[in-house]
């Protein structure tokens, strides 16, 4: 490895190392008692480092909610690409990968709920969460459009766009009210409940993403009846 490569990946996970400290610190103290001299203190780096990466301590804010929500989509998108096997268990893996940790963490969802405040106020907030909910959005579609294929069921961009808008919406409230673990119920049942709900929005037989080759043979079976003979 040149000098010059071991720099460049040194200046990441600097870089890196600061966004999770904001974060930590934010959790810790809030948006205002999040101080530069916290944050460096707690990343373990100079001053001058935030000013070289960030400018300023609202751009290093900004940039620690994209890093969130970007952590937020890349770990559940992992679980899915990680996942061998059908269609159903890919979108199946992502859905649980938003019900299980470490996307569902107590911490994780009163920080977003945190910076969450500054999006109808701040553009850069704005833009950011509109980047982050495309994304998401982005994914929840293509893992979609196989498996309403597989089942026979209708699918074009619209369709797709409008089930992802609608489990987007279900994923967001579970995870919260879950996330919060306010003792109205066990956080071990949520990942079998949003594979259910997601089955019966897609117009899904029962079990496909939790069974999927006996819901295939299922509906495999329904339109060999519907057949004409």
């Amino acid at each position: 490895m040149s000098r010059k490569t071991f720099q460049r990946l040194s200046l990441d996970v600097r870089r890196r190392s600061l966004m999770e400290a904001t974060l930590t610190c934010v959790a810790r103290h809030g948006l205002h008692g999040a101080s530069v001299r916290r944050i460096t203190e707690e990343a373990g780096v100079t001053v001058g480092l935030v000013r070289h990466y960030f400018g300023s301590k609202d751009d290093m804010i900004r940039n620690a909610y994209a890093y969130l929500v970007g952590q937020l989509t890349a770990q559940a998108s992992e679980s899915a690409r990680t996942t061998e096997g059908t269609p159903e268990a890919k979108l199946a893996s992502f859905l649980r990968a938003n019900m299980t940790k470490p996307n569902m963490d107590e911490e994780t969802v009163s920080l977003w709920a945190t910076f969450i405040g500054r999006v109808r106020h701040d553009p850069g907030f704005a833009e950011i969460h509109r980047d982050g909910y495309r994304e998401f959005l982005n994914v929840l579609e293509i893992l979609i459009e196989p498996v309403l294929i597989q089942h026979g069921c209708p699918y074009s961009v619209m369709i797709c766009r409008n089930h992802a808008i609608a489990l987007n919406g279900l994923i967001d409230g579970l995870w919260m009210e879950g996330a919060l673990n306010s003792g109205l119920y066990a956080q071990d049942i949520l990942p079998d409940l949003i594979t259910g709900a997601a089955e019966r929005l897609l117009d899904l037989p029962a079990g496909a993403l939790s069974a999927p080759d006996i819901a295939l043979q299922s509906t495999q079976h329904r339109t060999q009846q519907s057949k004409p003979s």
